[in-house]
């Protein structure tokens, strides 16, 4: 019974997803052409119920459902988040999609979003490959890196 509500759940937010156009490619090369504002204010808004969610849950200490206290714990900076970043929205930008609208995409019919799944799955594989292999938080940008280990250098110290 608890698979068949998370299928319907997700039928219903696929639904949402492709009627609101958030799924649609077009809006998405539009967005990145910056030709209308459709795609930003949905991101706003999104970012938006985002932070008051993460306020209430702050200001009332929210608890799971087991009664747990919800513990906020900050994520420190990597750079590998940049490039990371410009990989997926030059792919987002090229295939009119990002992870969770695939899905929609494929079920409102349109077929070449199987081609977006499977490139979304060889990335994720292929990090998963690399992973160990990759600086994760250890990447300095110019002269930074190598001067890191230097006695006395102000460039770096600290860190």
């Amino acid at each position: 019974m608890k698979q068949l509500t998370i299928l319907l759940l997700g039928i219903y937010f696929g639904v949402i997803l492709v009627k609101s156009e958030v799924a649609s490619w077009f809006r998405i090369q539009e967005m990145f052409l910056f030709n209308e504002a459709h795609m930003y204010l949905v991101i706003v808004s999104a970012i938006a119920v985002g932070a008051f969610s993460l306020w209430l849950i702050r200001r009332f200490e929210a608890r799971t459902i087991q009664r747990e206290p919800i513990v906020l714990k900050p994520k420190p900076f990597q750079y590998g988040v940049i490039f990371g970043g410009i990989i997926f929205g030059m792919g987002w930008a090229i295939t009119g999609a990002c992870p969770g609208p695939i899905y929609a995409q494929i079920g409102a019919g349109e077929w070449p979003a199987f081609v977006t799944f499977l490139g979304a799955m060889l990335g994720m594989y292929g990090y998963a490959w690399l992973q160990p292999l990759l600086p994760h938080g250890e990447f300095k940008f110019g002269r930074q890196g190598a001067s890191n280990h230097a006695a006395g250098s102000a460039v770096g110290a600290g860190d």
